[in-house]
């Protein structure tokens, strides 16, 4: 699996910025009071701003022409009311941006997620929990910030320079002039360090997301890397990586603090040029010195917000490129499920329950649920262009065990997968109860089937909680009973809070055998028709695998099961045997049969040849 910081590595521009920004904006249509609020008070407060710099001219004028107290007063009241007006503007404006920030992207995480819970198993075959992860985590913190900060500075640096330009005209239009043409030197100084910055800023993420990986994986291995005395090779491999992160960090830095010096020096050389300028038009009597003052007070004014938004680039084109990357997820092709075929209770067949299935003349057909399954002729591939199973026939009755051998990749796991319908098959039918599969509903066809895979993965929660994973609304006595039939009771009783002992991420508190037996429990509580036993001993120890056994054994009772093994040992007393090489059926029958048949069976159970 990747580091969850591996999609920092990725591009960090959008490749529609445009498309992007207009469906990130769509999202203010669910708090619009907030977004007007935010962009009313943010202009208000831009406005007063430039306005209080136009207040001075008639201050200073006043001050050393006829000065007139009441006059005088009555600026600076005015001024008074425009500084409060700018400070409450403000924090009205900028709190209004932040909770719309927030409020957005907590719709855009609700939203992700619901998506992920309705996209197929193949989407998440194509794409790491690190990918994922990255998404959930360091793209969406980008796009917060960026939403946050970002925008009310954008939309505050706007209107402060387009404001601040139009004074600068009626003031004088030809020191305006000098100010664009010096501009101009500072939107090439902007170009040419951004270019610099930029590149190396991607580097630096690129490196970042190396490192992070690299210690993820290692701290995440750390057994392997002590048993077999790999500390000093990571320790090195380490270093190196942390030492190109440093250069990369360094050289990034370095562009990203010249940026400020050289934009500052740059405004104080425009302010220097347009006092000196100012102060001849004022012995030329062509300007005020209140005029000059405003108009210096201007100079500042529309350089800073340009400093401002040219040093949050990158964070601005890094938050579009994880806008754009969340925006993929959740148009990716949900679930499709088209089935019309629903489970009834209160009716014949197991647990009280049946098919109701519409016919093409508007009535409906009751089938009782019994647990055949039968495959016709099934061709399947995870792509089009390569067939994992080929023309797989096979017939399960009620309360009969199949068990699948045969290398890796041979394609059992599929076979089990296609029942769940995690997969649709390319050519043929899947049965059951003699009705396609691809008829039934989803959710109601899962419902009817457990699985116990090989790595079994615990949530973070009680142990009763786990094992009710199984059936949400399972009592207390039935999951007691549940794990009594797993074998499971003895050793959960004997936890520091029995059924109520809090399991950390993913049972690592317990050894695998005691997370396989939960894992058996599980499937017991929800009380299945279908059952599917993946590799569920491969990893424990033979009492342990005798202990699984044995409720599995109790588990299987009555219910068509499916089972997947390497060890042949459980497999023997199974009622067909189906022998799988290269995803074709290549030997059936029962132990004795394929004994007798002298085949590959014989051969792996005489130790002739192993599973891969």
């Amino acid at each position: 699996m990747k580091s969850s910081s591996g999609k920092a590595s990725g591009k960090l521009r959008p490749t529609d910025p445009k498309r992007t920004l207009i469906r990130l904006f769509s999202y203010f249509k669910y708090n619009k009071l907030l977004f007007f609020t935010g962009i009313i008070f943010i202009i208000l407060g831009s406005v007063a701003e430039i306005a209080i710099n136009g207040m001075l001219s008639p201050v200073i004028d006043t001050l050393i022409g006829d000065f007139v107290m009441s006059k005088f007063l009555m600026y600076i009241a005015i001024m008074i009311l425009m500084a409060v007006s700018i400070a409450i503007s403000q924090y009205i404006g900028n709190l209004s941006m932040a909770k719309l920030a927030q409020k957005t992207v907590h719709r855009i995480r609700e939203e992700m997620f619901s998506k992920m819970e309705q996209l197929p198993v193949s989407f998440f075959d194509k794409h790491t929990h690190g990918d994922l992860m990255s998404t959930f985590t360091n793209d969406v913190d980008m796009l917060n910030q960026s939403l946050e900060q970002s925008s009310s500075q954008v939309i505050m640096s706007f209107i402060t320079v387009v404001g601040t330009f139009i004074m600068m005209l009626i003031l004088s239009p030809l020191m305006t002039m000098v100010v664009v043409a010096m501009l101009g030197v500072m939107f090439l100084a902007i170009k040419i360090i951004g270019q610099k910055s930029s590149s190396n800023f991607r580097y630096q993420q690129a490196s970042l997301a190396g490192m992070n990986g690299y210690i993820e994986e290692i701290m995440t291995g750390q057994k392997v890397v002590k048993v077999f005395n790999y500390e000093e090779r990571v320790i090195n491999n380490f270093n190196k990586r942390n030492e190109d992160l440093r250069i990369a960090g360094t050289r990034a830095s370095a562009y990203g603090v010249m940026m400020m010096p050289i934009m500052g020096n740059l405004s104080y050389v425009l302010y220097a040029i347009i006092s000196m300028l100012g102060a001849y038009m004022v012995m030329l009597n062509r300007f005020s010195v209140g005029n000059i003052a405003s108009f210096l007070q201007y100079t500042r004014t529309i350089s800073r917000p340009i400093t401002m938004v040219s040093n949050q680039l990158n964070t601005l084109f890094a938050a579009l490129a994880g806008a754009e990357r969340i925006f993929n997820v959740l148009d990716e092709i949900s679930e499709i499920d088209t089935g019309d075929v629903r489970l009834q209770e209160d009716c014949e067949g197991k647990n009280n329950l049946c098919w109701i299935v519409p016919n093409e003349n508007g009535e409906v057909e009751k089938v009782s649920l019994k647990g055949y399954i039968t495959f016709k002729n099934v061709d399947f591939g995870y792509t089009h262009d390569k067939k994992v199973l080929k023309n797989i026939n096979l017939y399960a009755k009620p309360g009969q065990k199949i068990a699948f051998v045969g290398s890796t990749g041979a394609g059992k796991t599929t076979i089990t997968n296609l029942i769940n319908r995690f997969y649709e098959i390319n050519d043929g039918e899947i049965l059951y109860d003699g009705i396609d599969i691809k008829r039934i509903n989803k959710f109601d066809l899962r419902s009817t089937m457990s699985i116990v895979l090989q790595d079994v993965h615990l949530f973070e929660g009680t142990v009763a909680d786990n094992i009710r994973y199984g059936r949400l609304d399972a009592t207390d006595a039935e999951v007691k009973a549940a794990a009594k039939l797993a074998n499971a009771h003895y050793f959960i009783k004997n936890l520091p809070d029995g059924y109520n002992t809090v399991l950390t991420a993913d049972g690592q508190n317990l050894s695998q055998g005691e997370r396989q037996l939960l894992s058996i429990a599980r499937a017991a509580v929800a009380d299945p028709i279908i059952l599917i036993l993946d590799e569920a001993t491969s990893s424990v120890d033979t009492r342990t695998e005798k202990l699984i056994s044995e409720g599995m054994d109790k588990l299987m009772e009555g219910r068509t099961t499916f089972v997947i093994a390497h060890r042949l040992s459980t497999v023997r007393d199974s009622n067909a045997i189906m022998v799988l090489e290269h995803g074709e059926i290549i030997e059936r029958g029962d132990h004795d049969d394929l004994m007798e048949q002298k085949g590959r069976y014989y051969q792996l159970n005489m130790g002739a040849v192993e599973l891969e």
